[in-house]
């Protein structure tokens, strides 16, 4: 039995390629957003915080449906360019996204960042940049199509973080968890 290939697995000859944000930068970042936040209310009402433990909570939701829609970021790329987009729900909020059609491509720049890291800028023909989003799973394939169309040398383009570096983050993130359900069970026994 065989199945059609998704989006983001068929050729680059195809006439539309999706890319999402890699599921493991997506787990481990709602991951340490969840430890971070989740022991708030419960601390609040253990210590009678002056902001009420609902505020909180719906301050938490409101974050976490923030997060997720950050998180939904698509690349899409088709026989006439490449377009950032996120979910309709999140573009009014998120003024990020941006279309750049093949033959506007003129160059791709590095650029350091402030932690030292690399990124990479499009630059395209109204001389503007567009930053590449690295942080998709299938990087290697996108910017492998980027170069088929362009004709840009991408051979040194490298994703921003490893997937290691994610890996022992959501490790630490886990630890996190465990102290933070400590926490809740001795804040809910406090109060």
């Amino acid at each position: 039995m065989s199945s059609a290939p998704s989006a983001a697995n068929s050729a680059p000859n195809s006439s539309l390629d999706i890319f999402h944000i890699s599921p493991l930068i997506r787990i481990t970042l709602v991951s340490l957003y969840g430890a971070l936040t989740l022991p708030l209310p419960f601390l609040a009402a253990a210590t009678q915080a002056p902001v009420p433990p609902w505020l909180l909570t719906l301050g938490i939701a409101l974050g976490a449906v923030a997060l997720h829609g950050a998180l939904s970021q698509q690349v899409i790329l088709d026989q006439e360019g490449i377009e950032v987009t996120y979910p309709q729900w999140m573009r009014w909020l998120l003024r990020t996204q941006w279309r750049l059609s093949w033959n506007q491509i003129q160059a791709l720049k590095p650029r350091t960042t402030g932690q030292g890291g690399l990124v990479y800028y499009f630059v395209g023909s109204d001389q503007q940049a567009y930053l590449l989003p690295m942080r998709v799973a299938g990087f290697a394939r996108l910017v492998g199509i980027v170069q088929s169309r362009t004709g840009i040398d991408t051979q040194d383009v490298r994703p921003l973080a490893q997937p290691w570096m994610y890996g022992i983050l959501l490790l630490f993130t886990l630890f996190l968890l465990l102290i933070d359900g400590w926490t809740i069970w001795t804040a809910v026994q406090l109060g």
